[in-house]
């Protein structure tokens, strides 16, 4: 008994000592069933289904290897099982005797291809307005649309990225119409009946945001804010007001209501969703980068970033990769004063370069598109070795994603996400010979039967074709 009264008064006196403990159990009594819901919702509803295609013991023996980390080892071999990269060295490197034996001798290896930029379902082939999914174009700001809810699995064009492009892994966006146009979803490049069988485990969303011509067109040609970049500004700053007072009420456990454009604005400033920008001319991209600063989040990557060689050393400072075509330019105002030399200066720079497609012919040819940049940076007297260049096609892109634990580099433990090419990927000459997905031999070029084929395709004319 009197064990039990010592117990009491002990506890009674932490109260007493620490008053914030006692105030902090009363606050949670008395918050309401409805503020709670909104402040625990189950913050991933749609989870990965994916699970990886079965695989076997392989071994990669006597190729170039590309670890897409900018290293390169000549007659290398590359080890995987069990979905996953095992090792990775030259010649001496001991094969077990139960892997599958591969010679590539001549041949190149490198990551899985992961491009960052790509509407592959949301604007799918063939190419007409019924499956015209990828913009809300019904308000300035829809940070409440998922992209995800639009991807159409069977879109053809995931078996010709994977086949004629090695692509392994890549970001869904939604269109470039709204300042905030909605989440992003990141896919592993396999073919399944839904979505979630394709999704990237333990991926993170991304935001798609979008700065200059195209929201002041869109919307300005509907009388409506914005309809000047100034306006663009406005609007977005009302917009992260809103979410920061959202954010603070849902700390606070003060939301009786949950709000789904708020709760991905809010994911991004706690650091949960990450920013993905359209954006070309490099005075908006510094403003967007201060406006970042003012509400407290990052910029992960500005997307087609045509001016971004202008400012490469405040996107080193902030961290922020620049995901740009080689030598696309010129189709608007804004994206006028491109030089093909972008990605040489900003590697220059000491910024993060990525290449991405934005176009279902253009993901196909990534490799290429890098190649092509590489000249154009050589040629202005800047060098950039080939196995720092595929580091722009694989572990950059990786990294901007959230993805670089997983995937991007050939390193021990990770998805054995894995190209076999028939030359230098570099060359305009060679394709992919062989693609693994975690592990598992998707396509082969030798096989005819090795060559994904979406529902949709099946009994038409050139199902398959990957020519």
């Amino acid at each position: 008994m009197r064990a039990t009264k010592l117990l009491a008064g002990m506890a009674a006196l932490a109260l007493v000592a620490s008053p914030g403990l006692a105030e902090k159990k009363k606050k949670e009594e008395t918050v309401s069933p409805a503020a709670k819901a909104a402040r625990e919702f189950n913050k991933n509803p749609y989870p990965s289904t994916y699970k990886p295609y079965p695989g076997e013991p392989t071994a990669l023996v006597g190729a170039t290897v590309f670890d897409g980390a900018g290293g390169r080892i000549d007659n290398g071999t590359v080890l995987f099982a069990d979905g996953k990269v095992v090792a990775i060295g030259g010649a001496d490197l001991a094969v077990p005797a139960n892997y599958r034996r591969i010679g590539a001798a001549g041949k190149f290896v490198t990551p899985g291809i992961i491009d960052i930029h790509s509407h592959l379902g949301d604007y799918p082939t063939p190419s007409v307005q019924a499956h015209s999914d990828g913009n809300e174009a019904t308000a300035p700001t829809t940070p409440d649309v998922w992209a995800e809810h639009s991807v159409w699995p069977q879109d053809p064009g995931f078996s010709r990225a994977l086949a004629n492009g090695g692509v392994t892994a890549l970001q869904i966006l939604p269109g470039s119409a709204n300042l905030v146009g909605g989440r992003s979803v990141t896919l592993k490049n396999v073919y399944s009946r839904t979505i979630q069988g394709m999704k990237f485990p333990g991926a993170p969303y991304g935001l798609k945001m979008a700065c200059g011509e195209n929201p002041k067109r869109v919307y300005g040609g509907k009388g409506r804010m914005p309809s000047t970049r100034m306006g663009n500004l406005a609007v977005n700053r009302a917009t992260w007001i809103k979410a920061s007072e959202y954010r603070a009420k849902r700390n606070a456990g003060k939301l009786e209501t949950r709000d789904l454009a708020m709760e991905s604005m809010a994911g991004v400033l706690d650091g949960e969703i990450l920013i993905q920008n359209h954006c070309y001319r490099a005075d908006e991209m510094a403003l967007v980068l201060d406006m970042a600063k003012e509400f407290g989040y990052k910029v992960t990557a500005f997307h087609h970033a045509t001016e971004a060689y202008k400012i490469g050393d405040l996107l080193k400072a902030a961290g922020t990769c620049s995901a740009i075509w080689a030598d696309w330019w010129g189709f608007k105002m804004e994206s006028y004063d491109a030089i093909p030399e972008n990605a040489g200066i900003l590697q220059k720079a000491g910024a993060c370069v990525v290449i991405h497609s934005d176009d279902e012919n253009g993901i196909q040819r990534l490799n290429q598109e890098a190649a092509k940049a590489q000249g154009d940076a050589r040629r202005a007297g800047i060098e950039v070795p080939d196995a720092e260049v595929i580091r722009w096609l694989t572990l950059n892109p990786a990294t901007a994603m959230g993805i670089n634990q997983q995937t991007g580099s050939l390193e021990q433990g990770k998805m054995a996400d894995v190209v076999l090419w028939n030359g230098n990927p570099l060359s305009v000459y060679s394709r992919p010979d062989k693609v693994w997905v975690d592990g598992a031999l998707l396509f082969d070029a030798a096989d005819p039967k090795r060559r994904p084929v979406s529902d949709f395709e099946l009994g038409q004319v050139g199902e398959g074709d990957v020519k």
